[in-house]
């Protein structure tokens, strides 16, 4: 016997006899909701994304292929114990038993002439190595190659943040009140690339054993990594820890045989050669080759170099997925950190609170012990030293007394994971508001921008050395509260004014050599484009830079001043969602959601909605949900997502959250008794 039925929201409370049944059911409901959305996931971990929406998504589908998706996600699915592998199978049932229905609403299928593909047993593995193989560190290494090179090594530290790609997350624990009686409370936003359909999928899974609610990702059972049981809540935010390594290659060629350099000399390498179909065009090769250290994803045009991508998943052909189920059993903070002693990767940074006042914070995933360089750039393979040992960092495991704070920042916990850490300002503002007594729900939506070495490069400009408008500008920006509402006129001058100096900065005698051709694939543009890692890195420069960028500084801002009037920041920082656009319906969507929602907030803000100065104000990132679990009276917990539950345009529940998540107000969680319409 199994039950659906949904809230207002369309949120969809799932109840089934057993957790297998509960598995089939929730996939089944995934395939109606997100059909187009879990098969170009499909399609992507088997790099076979081309075939169905054309040429433009070759440079993934070579990537995918190259890296060994598939094969890894068969590998760690053929590695699960009897018990995990039984309800993940029956999740992929349950995929296979909705993708057709789903299908036929989803209009995309037909823009595009295609139809859904019953999922293979390891399906759900391949899509959460989707979710996360860029998610980490090895892109900026290729960043650091390249300013190594064309800079010098000493240049690095300019680039000492977090990468485009990185995260912005937050997440706080607040103990228990015994005073008042109140309970902990874990809150926060995970920070992501604004997906449409969203990457999250809220929902109600119970059954006799357990009754959670939480955010799944589409294709994948049960809820990674935001869950509440009733007894147990947990969040999860990066822990910016390095776990995966860049090796170069030396490569020679006998015929078809590919032979590597080692440390003894010459090996042989696997390698074999595969064909991408592409819409509309011709089919594509792709040689795909791995070395002992792991698959060739490049080559290095500018040295020759092969690169190897070296990581937990394929080494140890496990993902984590025996966690998921012990999750969704927990009741104690220490089950969930049992349950998480199992995970892989990506590297998390995890807050748990209980009903019995219990607040731990973790650490969970593997991290290789080797030599330091391997955590900056790609090191030679055929040196033995930067082999991994063999070893893995401890777990970290610790209570928690007072307010934790976990926003991608330095702390002892994960300090010795990462080499690269996001600004502390978000930190500082969380445990600042929390301090002053703000409620949970409303850090989320915190806009104001730290007085940070950017700001104050303002204070250091002479206002009788501009002119009038130059002038009258400057002190506008220097009276500003630093909030970025969506509103302020002085927060669309200021994104301006920095816009107009990063593009300075691309000719700077310090900088301007970046622009020499890095070598690496398109692929990797988001982290090696130098445009977009000096409008990053603004805030950085202007500390390392000082006074040296006065001049520039007092040039952009005369550029701004004597051009047409910025506008407020929502009208500059309007909403762009990443999708296909395959299919016109989706395409009027977005440009209808745009119209209706203004955005507030900026990358260093506690609500950190992302742009990239120089490039573009628009916001392509950002919290991809927000939560607030409540230990004493889960009822009480709130929540929200972009756009909705439903990933088909024109369903009621497609973008029925926006406007509440862009002005950050949070909705109810699915809370009582569950029943609905039976299904089978």
């Amino acid at each position: 016997m199994t039950h659906v039925d949904r809230d207002r929201w369309g949120v969809p409370r799932l109840w089934a006899a057993d957790v297998d049944a509960l598995a089939r059911l929730q996939g089944r409901v995934a395939a109606l909701d997100r059909a187009w959305q879990i098969s170009v996931e499909r399609w992507r971990a088997e790099g076979r994304l081309a075939a169905h929406v054309g040429a433009a998504e070759l440079a993934w589908d070579r990537f995918a292929r190259r890296v060994r998706l598939d094969d890894t996600a068969r590998r760690c699915y053929e590695r699960l114990d009897p018990d995990t592998r039984r309800w993940v199978e029956a999740y992929v049932d349950g995929v296979n038993s909705g993708l057709a229905e789903g299908a036929a609403d989803a209009p995309e299928f037909a823009a595009t002439g295609t139809a859904p593909e019953p999922w293979q047993p390891w399906s759900p593995l391949g899509v959460f190595l989707v979710q996360h193989v860029l998610f980490s560190t090895f892109p900026n290494k290729l960043w650091h190659a390249h300013v190594a090179r064309t800079l010098g090594p000493e240049a690095a530290g300019l680039f000492a943040v977090e990468g485009p790609a990185s995260s912005g997350s937050n997440a706080w624990a607040l103990p228990a009140d015994p005073a008042t009686g109140r309970g902990p409370v874990i809150a926060g936003d995970p920070h992501r690339l604004l997906e449409l359909p969203g990457v999250y999928q809220q929902v109600r899974l119970a059954c006799p054993e357990f009754d959670v609610i939480g955010l799944a990702f589409p294709g994948v059972p049960g809820l990674p990594h935001f869950g509440h049981t009733g007894h147990v809540a947990w969040a999860v935010t990066n822990a910016m820890a390095d776990y995966q390594d860049l090796y170069r290659e030396r490569l020679r060629r006998d015929g078809d045989r590919v032979l590597v350099r080692d440390a003894g000399g010459w090996t042989p390498a696997a390698r074999h050669v595969e064909e991408i179909e592409v819409r509309g065009g011709a089919p594509e090769t792709v040689e795909v080759i791995e070395t002992p250290r792991g698959p060739v994803i490049d080559h290095d045009r500018v040295t020759g170099d092969a690169i190897a991508l070296r990581t937990p998943s394929r080494v140890e052909a496990r993902l984590g997925f025996e966690a998921l189920l012990p999750l969704l059993r927990a009741r104690h903070t220490g089950d969930v950190a049992e349950a998480l002693r199992h995970w892989v990767e990506p590297v998390n940074s995890v807050l748990a609170a209980d009903t019995g006042g219990g607040v731990r914070r973790l650490v969970a995933g593997l991290v290789p012990v080797r030599d330091e360089r391997c955590r900056r750039e790609p090191v030679p393979a055929w040196e033995p030293r930067y082999r991994w040992r063999g070893d893995y960092l401890p777990p970290v495991d610790e209570p928690v007394d007072g307010v934790a704070v976990c926003a991608n920042d330095r702390r002892d916990d994960v300090a010795a994971h990462g080499a690269d850490f996001a600004p502390p300002h978000r930190a500082r503002r969380i445990r600042a508001l929390l301090a002053d007594g703000a409620e949970a729900s409303t850090v989320h939506i915190d806009d104001r921008l730290p007085a940070g070495p950017l700001y104050r490069l303002l204070d250091r400009l002479d206002p009788g050395r501009l002119d009038e408008p130059a002038r009258a500008l400057l002190l506008r920006l220097r009276g500003w509260d630093r909030t970025m509402a969506a509103g302020s006129a002085e927060a669309g001058a200021y994104a301006a004014w920095r816009a107009a100096l990063a593009r300075r900065l691309r000719v700077h005698p310090r900088l301007r050599a970046l622009d020499e051709p890095c070598g690496f694939d398109e692929l990797f543009a988001p982290w090696t484009d130098p445009a977009a890692r000096i409008g990053l890195a603004l805030d950085h420069l202007a500390a390392e830079f000082g006074a040296g960028l006065a001049a520039p500084a007092a040039e952009a801002l005369a550029e701004v001043a004597a051009g047409p009037a910025p506008g407020e920041w929502g009208s500059r920082h309007v909403l762009h969602p990443v999708h296909l656009g395959v299919a016109p319906a989706v395409t009027d969507a977005v440009t209808a959601m745009r119209q209706r929602v203004a955005l507030a907030g900026d990358t260093d803000c506690v609500l950190a909605t992302s742009s990239v100065p120089g490039v573009s104000d628009a916001c392509w990132r950002g919290p991809v949900a927000r939560y607030v679990w409540d230990l004493t009276d889960r009822a009480a917990s709130r929540w929200i997502v972009p756009f909705g539950a439903s990933g088909r345009p024109g369903d009621a529940h497609f973008a029925d959250q926006l406007t509440h998540w862009a002005a950050g107000m949070l909705i109810p969680v699915p809370a009582g008794p569950l029943t609905g319409d039976e299904t089978t």
